[in-house]
């Protein structure tokens, strides 16, 4: 069983940051695409961005891009979401998701991944 686990989650004020972690057991990020997606209550889970097997990255979100970053470090299983100049507005639960191995490429449809986390809270305060 696939267990995938974000931190890094937390409150602040508009115009901060927050650098979320993603980590998993029993699997490895390597050979897979990894994504962030997120969610606000009554709404339909949002994919974000995503970064390939060979670092490039998607973005999902036109909203995010010059203040979210993506990136992954092999070595130690991880992947990172770094987000900046924070908006109130991107208040969510924010889920760490991982391609099938051998789905090196970030997904043609935002939300198309196999194993999900379960989630950190991210809310920004105005």
């Amino acid at each position: 069983q696939v267990q995938m686990v974000e931190s890094g989650g937390g409150l602040v004020q508009a115009g901060g940051s927050l650098r979320l972690s993603c980590t998993a057991s029993e699997l490895t990020f390597d050979g897979r695409a990894v994504g962030w997606v997120r969610q606000t209550p009554g709404k339909e889970r949002e994919g974000i961005l995503c970064i390939s097997m060979n670092g490039i990255t998607t973005y999902y979100s036109d909203s995010v891009k010059g203040r979210f970053t993506i990136s992954r470090d092999s070595a130690r299983n991880m992947v990172y979401l770094q987000m900046d100049s924070l908006k109130p507005e991107d208040t969510a639960m924010y889920y760490c998701a991982a391609r099938k191995y051998g789905g090196i490429s970030c997904p043609l449809t935002p939300l198309d991944y196999k194993d999900w986390g379960r989630g950190t809270q991210v809310t920004v305060s105005s």
